[in-house]
Parts: structure tokens; C-alpha cells; sequence
């Protein structure tokens, strides 16, 4: 028997008899079936076929779910569907103060916040080291942190603030000089590559006079953390 150069399918001889004819044909329609079926694994809508370890052999991977991305597995083998740390699935945390907070003169002190306007990851905890927002298992990555920051009104000395990170500083915000008759208002803001147990805090800063109150509320303290990103 003869074969096909390709997939190696039998074929007639030309000096097969013409009684042969039809066993022919149905040995080759038998290599060409199973052949497109091994090609053509998909069984339901939205399939998606690759090429296997073994020679023309596909293999199906299903549709995914609803906001998942196609991505190649950790082997490097294969493609797959994930759901992405970033992007349309939004990870991070916003916090605040109900609470007045008063800041001893001269004295870098960390701000408390003891309310969630929300959280996805635990980031944060109301009660317990509630300085802080701690980066969760699994979330490994680059994060933007902001805070907004209101002193109450007094014009003595000066004010400032400063992310820090894991206990040591990282990125000073804003400084001003305040007014007697408004409240003082600061802004700071970093990106920074953080890994898990890794933690964040807003510290402020005031001389002049005597303590300071920091002005409760989500509009005038708050502290979000959003991630960004591997």
C-alpha cells in the first residue's frame, strides 16, 4: 500500500486490483476521520484547540469564566485561563478616621484609622496594628498609596507628612505652613514595589504650639492602597 505524505494514510497501489477499491477507500476514510478528530478535539462553543506533546494530536481547553484573561501556565507549557490579580478585578483598600486624633508637638506620629470605606484583601484592620495596611499572601506587586491628610485650624509652626514602610521612611508628602483660619491640608502619595507581610503607614508631623488635632472623617483623613500591578 501506498501513503500519504503528510499523515501517512494508505492509499491504493496502482497495481491494486479494481476489487480492492472499496476496502481502500474505507481504510482511508478511516485514517482521514480519525486523523480531523485528533485535529478537531472541540466539543462545545468557544473552545479553543493547541497543539500536545503528542504529534498531530490537539487538545482542547474550555471557555473560561466571565472577566478571565488567556495566559501561558507557570511551566511554560500551555496556555490557560486565570483571573487577573489587576486590571478589571480591582484589589486595594480605602480607610479612614471617625475620630479626632491629637498629634504632640514636634513628634512624627502615625495616624490611626479605624473605618473601611472598603477592603478586598484585608488589608487593613480596624482594630489591631490599624496603622497599617499589610500586604496579603498571594499579592506580590507594585501598589500606589495615597493619603489625604487634614490638621485643624492653627497657624503656629509648620506640618508635614511621610509614607513609611515596614517601620522606616519611605517618600515624604507635602509640607506647608498653615493658616489660622482653615484647616491645613496635606497630600502624599508614592508608588512602591511591596511583597507579602510587607506593611504601609501615614505619619504626620507638626511644631509650633502646642498638640494638634488631625479633623475625623473619610473626606478629610483617609489612606487607600490599590494594586498596580506584577
Amino acid at each position: 500500500m501506498a501513503t500519504t505524505t503528510n499523515y501517512s494514510w494508505s492509499t491504493p497501489d496502482d497495481t491494486d486490483l479494481v476489487k480492492d477499491g472499496a476496502a481502500a477507500i474505507r481504510t482511508l476514510g478511516s485514517s482521514i476521520d480519525t486523523t480531523t478528530k485528533a485535529l478537531n478535539p472541540s466539543t462545545t462553543l468557544g473552545d479553543i484547540e493547541y497543539r500536545s506533546a503528542t504529534a498531530d494530536t490537539n487538545t482542547r481547553l474550555a471557555l473560561g469564566t466571565a472577566g478571565q484573561v488567556l495566559q501561558v501556565n507557570s511551566g511554560a507549557t500551555a496556555p490557560e485561563w486565570a483571573t487577573p490579580a489587576g486590571g478589571s478585578t480591582y484589589v486595594g483598600a480605602n480607610v479612614y478616621k471617625t475620630a479626632t486624633q491629637s498629634v504632640s508637638n514636634g513628634t512624627w506620629t502615625n495616624i490611626t484609622y479605624d473605618a473601611e470605606n472598603f477592603d478586598t484583601d484585608a488589608f487593613h484592620d480596624n482594630s489591631t496594628n490599624n496603622t497599617r495596611m499589610t500586604i496579603p499572601s498571594g499579592k506580590n506587586g507594585k501598589y500606589l498609596v495615597t493619603a489625604n491628610i487634614t490638621f485643624a485650624a492653627n497657624a503656629d509652626g509648620v506640618r508635614a507628612c511621610m509614607i513609611r514602610k515596614n517601620g522606616a521612611d519611605y517618600a515624604r508628602g507635602n509640607f506647608i505652613v498653615p493658616f489660622a483660619s482653615a484647616d491645613a491640608g496635606l497630600i502624599a502619595t508614592a508608588t512602591l514595589d511591596l511583597v507579602a507581610t510587607d506593611y504601609i503607614e501615614i505619619q504626620v508631623y507638626k511644631d509650633g504650639g502646642g498638640s494638634l488635632n488631625l479633623e475625623s472623617g473619610s473626606i478629610k483623613n483617609q489612606f487607600s492602597i490599590s494594586y498596580l500591578g506584577a
